[in-house]
């Protein structure tokens, strides 16, 4: 039954609208991801930056429970645990022995729920600067990009 009354027309009319605009507002947020390459690279770029000035909460809420960091030939092997309690003495000793972390060709790829990164970093502190090359993969977890697995090898002199 088709109403004559305008009200009744309008107010049905906006009603129909407003469900539909919220089909549209949810299905956007459902959509929404961590895993995008301007994301990634953010979050890759923070995770330099609190490397140089510690932080042991980003530590904390950005590494995955199972995150390893090897190091050149497996010289070392950091967990979790290993990054927040170095981040902890050096920020409670108010000092890092890294004077700059400098990122360059970083290149993301993304399949499923994954990102690897790649790039360079240069690290600047004693006895002299030391070119990184990396790769750090973070995966999306209950819509959150934590990060699984950090590698990192300097280069050698010979091949900068």
């Amino acid at each position: 039954m088709i109403s004559s009354n305008p009200k009744f027309n309008f107010m049905k009319s906006l009603t129909i609208f407003s469900i539909i605009s919220l089909i549209a507002i949810f299905s956007a947020f459902a959509q929404q991801t961590c895993l995008t390459e301007a994301s990634i690279k953010a979050l890759d770029a923070k995770w330099e930056e609190k490397n140089l000035n510690p932080d042991p909460d980003f530590f904390r809420n950005n590494l995955a429970e199972k995150f390893v960091w090897v190091h050149n030939h497996a010289s070392m092997i950091d967990t979790k645990a290993a990054v927040v309690k170095r981040a902890e003495n050096q920020a409670e000793s108010g000092s890092s022995n890294t004077r700059s972390r400098t990122q360059s060709d970083v290149k993301v790829a993304i399949t499923g729920n994954t990102a690897i990164v790649t790039g360079f970093t240069m690290v600047d502190r004693d006895p002299s600067p030391t070119l990184y090359h990396f790769m750090r993969t973070y995966v999306e977890m209950d819509g959150k990009c934590l990060l699984v697995g950090n590698h990192t090898m300097a280069v050698p002199e010979e091949e900068k």
